[in-house]
């Protein structure tokens, strides 16, 4: 019998073979090239990306520290320029920019203020051999003026939405933008019914009856408050130490202290609460101290001037006598008084209208009186050879407003304060190095007090104007936020 012929399968089954390792073979080799070039895109991004980065660091720093904003005087860059009732501001109806970007036109006032962003704000970055070239936008999207307390100079606060972009070209080429925005807010400078800036024991001292309540300065229902048995906040670097019945503190107490108990030297605690002693909404944990900077000094005379029922004393700046006392009446609001040793006595009155008060000291006596015409009155106190710079425990102080910055009391040194309450009294004592005494059975303070040490005694009530989150503010630090990118 004849068999088929099988030669050659062999040769059909090593060609078979031979076909099925090349197409594994050029498949490992386009895995192993795909791998390579994601790599190498992963690389060339990441450096891209730490060129946009560099891009917003180089642009913030030349904003905080170089950039000058406008200002409200005349000048080169005057704020009178922009449009600030919108978002983003506008110049010659369109949005405010600063760009080193080609494909984004810079849309400012000032050519130098331009060129000089230009500079700051493009360059590159050699990252793995690699030359990363990085541009940057700045759009501004918001743009206000304050009257800093502590300066009493208007400060510009301006929100920056900053777009950094990073370029690689040629064959891993690759574009990154990063975003984030830098920003300036307000702050308020008194937070707190009372702040005792002292970091040990009995830095505030609350006792017999004295409390913290709050109110709202500008909703007085016919020249009254209405006071809130809320936001009576006080803060402290050091203790609270609360004694008596009804000694209450209607709000919370704030300090970087922790726990409640006896407080020594060696182991401050945050209070120390006894007999019927309240603290209405608890302990604020600080995150750490809170910093008061030292008022700037003056250098007012130090001769005496006594005011009395013989109205003004020889010298007096701006003074005018009448039937119902003395009046002070200086040109502005900025104009300077300045007079040495200042006292009040014999049942006298003395009419202050807005200006800056520079004193040595200031002392109230035999019902004497101080009345607050217009405002703000200003009064900068020097304390040079005085024990007790500010004595007010000898008469009164009349603010019928009720609004306390119209009566601002301003000292930088370490002696000592007495204040009175009424029921008028109405004031903003800003003293971070002094010790402050608040006496007077039943009687009423309205605003807010920055002392070294705070010490309330005799039912003194201390009510809190919650306007003041508001009114009274100083620049806060820049901060950056909203950090997002993409890449192209």
């Amino acid at each position: 019998m004849n068999v088929s012929s099988e030669r050659g399968v062999a040769l059909v089954m090593a060609l078979l073979m031979i076909l099925a390792v090349s197409i594994i073979s050029s498949s490992l080799m386009v895995v192993a090239k795909t791998e390579a070039f994601s790599s190498m895109s992963y690389t060339a991004m990441s450096q891209v990306r730490y060129g946009a980065e560099s891009a917003i660091h180089a642009t913030t720093n030349h904003l905080l520290f170089t950039y000058v904003p406008p200002s409200a005087a005349s000048g080169g860059d005057p704020i009178v320029n922009y449009d600030m009732t919108v978002s983003p501001v506008r110049y010659n109806g369109r949005p405010v920019v600063l760009s080193s970007d080609p494909a984004v036109a810079s849309n400012y006032p000032s050519a130098a203020v331009v060129n000089a962003f230009t500079g700051a704000s493009s360059g590159t970055l050699n990252a793995a051999n690699v030359s990363v070239g990085y541009m940057t936008r700045a759009t501004l999207m918001s743009m206000r003026v304050l009257m800093d307390f502590y300066t009493q100079l208007p400060v510009t606060l301006q929100t920056w939405e900053i777009v950094g972009a990073g370029r690689v070209n040629g064959s891993s080429a690759s574009y990154v933008e990063v975003a984030s925005t830098l920003e300036r807010q307000p702050v308020p400078v008194f937070s707190y019914a009372a702040f005792a800036t002292f970091n040990g024991c009995n830095a505030l001292s609350f006792a017999g009856g004295a409390t913290t309540e709050s109110y709202d300065s500008g909703a007085l229902v016919g020249g009254m408050p209405t006071i809130s048995q809320s936001d009576g906040n006080v803060g402290t670097n050091g203790n609270l130490t609360g004694v008596g019945n009804p000694t209450t503190i209607y709000g919370t107490l704030s300090t970087p202290r922790a726990g409640v108990g006896n407080c020594t030297t060696n182991n401050v605690t945050a209070a120390t609460v006894s007999g019927w002693a309240t603290i209405q909404e608890g302990l604020v944990t600080l995150p750490q101290p809170v910093n008061y900077p030292t008022p700037a000094p003056v250098t007012p005379p130090t001769s005496n001037f006594n005011f009395n029922s013989g109205g003004c004393p020889s010298g007096a700046p701006f003074c005018t006598t009448s039937g119902g006392g003395s009046t002070i009446t200086p040109p502005s609001a900025s104009s300077v008084v300045s007079m040495g040793d200042v006292s009040l006595t014999g049942s006298s009155i003395v009419h202050l209208n807005a200006g800056v008060y520079e004193l040595n000291s200031l002392s109230l006596a035999g019902n004497s009186r101080i009345v607050v015409d217009s405002g703000p009155v200003i009064i900068k106190v020097a304390g040079q050879g005085v024990a007790t710079p500010i004595d007010l425990s000898g008469g009164g102080v009349s603010n019928p407003s009720l609004d306390p910055t119209k009566l601002q009391f301003v000292y930088g040194g370490t002696g000592n304060i007495k204040v009175t309450g009424g029921t008028d009294t109405a004031a903003l004592v800003y003293a971070p190095n002094a010790s402050s005494a608040l006496t007077g059975a039943s009687t009423n303070f309205y605003g807010a007090i920055i002392t070294n040490k705070v010490t309330a005694t005799g039912g003194f009530n201390l009510y809190y104007d919650r306007r003041l989150r508001s009114s009274v503010t100083t620049a806060g630090n820049p901060t950056m936020t909203s950090f997002s990118w993409r890449t192209f």
